[in-house]
């Protein structure tokens, strides 16, 4: 087998993948979130949506300047080693391998089959219906998580189209309830006009509750990191990798402000709150008609198939990028490259196992039952976060080496990307902090699911650094 990735994929497939990746589940699925830490105060809802977009403008800037200098396997493990040295590039790409990237793919594959699970039910009488949170909805999160992984493994071109005609497909409902909705809501029956006056529950701190709504705003943005890991596939990417983080990132604030706003208008926010992911499925019946917005619901779904086929672009990548690097477990089993398909499928295996896991653990925790105990944390917002806190000493070893990139490129952007990932770390500590898992089991028991975070996660890289310790001896 060989050990190097050729150059297939151009700069409309890694467009495609920052903004099919990100765009997709996290603006439904969230949405409802938003609105209940806000206490369904739209114009802070908004400001969070602001704020979060921001943030991940200015970080995913940065990161551009540093990838037209530096180009190897990975863009993000090939920038922590280029400013913070090999030991601290092993540690960011064993956490990728580990942690952030198999969990948000099995959040994703979760969020799909929930979305999926609506869009059926549409169809069936009401004792048919399927469940959208027990076995039947983690069954079909489990074979899509197979089924892409496949389609990775043995088809990347077809995986690349996919991603492109599912990023085209996806921005159709959100542009239409941007424009539909906010025409209607102004011109109709007002509706936007109170969802912007009026506060659904006003015993929530405003202060408090923006910090929880960024956080979770973090969720809806994330998996731009994803075109980073292609960057040893993309023909020229010291160019093309810039223009696609760039663009990409305002291509999605602009779409999520916009559909946020029209969504106001479609329905009241208080149903957004109670409906979840159903309520989504309301307000594009209510927008458009029960027929159209069932239609058009149906690319909402494929708006999640594409986002989880973006970040398994990442995952299936995740371990060969360490074991290119002669580093990690079994690296010259990790860094094979099929001769027919030109896909570490060894990574892909690996990475479908370990997101396996997480799809369990995020059932177990998060869901029905609370199998994990006091380790019950959320694992679709904490890793996130935990990328913000590690790109940290990136982007200050940036500010301090850059100096041949002038004041804009190499001072104001890191400070600014530093302060942007601060925020997002202390957002996280009053979103996370401290409040009970599972309702504190009925208010019964005291949680800290922050510190059991940072417990496993300091668990996850101990054994990483045993695996480049057992390395560094053979």
């Amino acid at each position: 087998m060989a050990t190097q990735l050729n150059k297939k994929y151009g700069l409309l497939t890694a467009i495609c993948t920052v903004v099919g990746t990100v765009i997709g589940s996290g603006v439904f699925f969230k949405a409802e979130k938003i609105l209940t830490e806000t206490g369904g105060n739209l114009p802070v809802g908004i400001l969070a949506w602001i704020i979060g977009g921001i943030i991940m403008v200015v970080c995913a800037y940065a990161f551009s300047i540093l990838a037209t200098k530096h180009e190897k396997v990975s863009g993000i493990v090939d920038y922590a080693e280029a400013m913070c040295g090999k030991k601290y590039a092993y540690f960011m790409g064993w956490f990728l391998a580990v942690f952030y990237y198999p969990t948000l793919t099995s959040v994703l594959a979760w969020v799909s089959a929930r979305y999926l699970c609506v869009f059926i039910n549409a169809f069936l009488p009401e004792e048919a219906q399927l469940s959208i949170a027990g076995p039947q909805c983690m069954t079909i999160a489990g074979v899509l998580l197979i089924a892409i992984f496949f389609l990775n493994a043995i088809a990347p071109k077809i995986a690349g189209k996919f991603q492109i005609s599912a990023t085209f497909i996806k921005l159709i409902p959100l542009f239409l309830m941007a424009i539909v909705g906010t025409i209607k809501g102004l011109t109709g029956d007002g509706l936007l006009i109170q969802n912007f006056q009026n506060v659904v529950n006003e015993d929530i701190s405003t202060s408090s509750g923006l910090f929880k709504a960024v956080v979770a705003t973090a969720f809806a943005y994330e998996g731009w990191i994803c075109a980073t890991s292609i960057n040893a596939e993309l023909r020229d990417a010291k160019k093309n990798l810039p223009k696609a983080l760039v663009m990409g990132t305002l291509i999605i604030v602009a779409v999520y402000i916009t559909y946020y706003i029209g969504l106001a208008g479609g329905i009241e926010n208080k149903v957004i709150m109670d409906g979840g992911e159903a309520g989504a499925r309301i307000a594009f019946s209510s927008v458009f008609g029960n027929f159209a917005g069932v239609a058009l619901f149906l690319f909402v779904v494929i708006s999640c198939l594409g986002t989880l086929n973006g970040l398994t672009l990442g995952c299936s990548r995740a371990f060969h990028a360490i074991a290119a690097r002669n580093m990690g477990p079994k690296p010259e089993i990790f860094k094979q490259v099929d001769s027919a398909t030109n896909m570490p499928v060894n990574s892909s295996m690996i990475g479908l196992l370990i997101s396996g896991f997480w799809l369990l653990y995020f059932y177990g925790a998060n869901l029905d039952t609370a199998w994990f105990g006091l380790f019950s944390f959320d694992s679709s917002e904490l890793p996130i976060i935990t990328t913000y806190a590690m790109y940290i000493p990136i982007f200050i070893s940036m500010f301090i080496k850059s100096k041949d990139l002038g004041v804009v490129k190499g001072k104001i952007a890191p400070v600014l990307a530093i302060f942007g990932s601060i925020f997002m770390v202390v957002a996280a500590i009053f979103a996370h902090g401290i409040y009970p898992y599972q309702a504190a089991q009925a208010d019964g028991k005291f949680s800290l699911p922050v510190l059991f975070y940072l417990i496993t996660y300091a668990v996850l890289m101990i054994i990483g650094a045993f695996f480049m310790k057992n390395k560094k001896k053979s």
